[in-house]
C-alpha cells in the first residue's frame, strides 16, 4: 500500500491509540517526586504572603534580593545613576590640579583675587615633593 492510499483513522481507532499511549507512559520514580517537592518547598519558603482584604484574597510575592533592596532604598536605578555621575564628577574635580582649574576658569580667579589657586588648594604634586 502506498502512502497516498492510507485512509484516515476514525474516532474509535484514535481513542484506542490514545488510551494505549496513556496506559504505557513512564511513571516518575519516588525519588524524583521527592526532589521536586523539596524544590517546591524551598521556593515556597522564599515568598511572602501579603493579605489584601480589599481584594478579598491573599497575594503571594517573591522577596526582593539584596541588590533590589538596596536600589529600592535609594530610589531605584535612576537614583543610582545620578549617584554614580556625582561620584565620578567629584573625583574628577578632586583630582584636578590647580593649573587645570585655573585653565578651566580662564584665569578669572587669579586676576580678581590676586591669589594663585595653589595658595588655597595644594596639588598632589606638592605632597609628593615633600617626601
Amino acid at each position: 500500500m502506498k502512502m497516498a492510499e492510507k485512509r484516515p483513522l476514525d474516532d474509535t481507532e484514535l481513542d484506542g491509540l490514545f488510551a494505549a499511549a496513556r496506559s504505557t507512559g513512564p511513571e516518575p520514580s519516588g525519588d524524583l517526586l521527592a526532589r521536586i517537592m523539596g524544590d517546591a518547598d524551598a521556593k515556597t519558603a522564599a515568598v511572602t504572603r501579603v493579605s489584601r482584604p480589599e481584594a478579598g484574597r491573599d497575594v503571594v510575592r517573591a522577596r526582593p534580593g539584596l541588590l533590589a533592596t538596596l536600589l529600592g532604598l535609594i530610589g531605584g536605578w535612576p537614583a543610582a545613576a545620578g549617584l554614580m555621575t556625582a561620584t565620578v564628577a567629584g573625583l574628577a574635580i578632586g583630582l584636578a590640579t590647580p593649573d587645570t582649574l585655573d585653565d578651566l576658569t580662564g584665569g578669572v580667579l587669579t586676576s580678581v583675587t590676586g591669589y594663585e589657586l595653589e595658595d588655597f588648594m595644594p596639588s598632589y604634586g606638592d605632597l609628593l615633593e615633600e617626601g
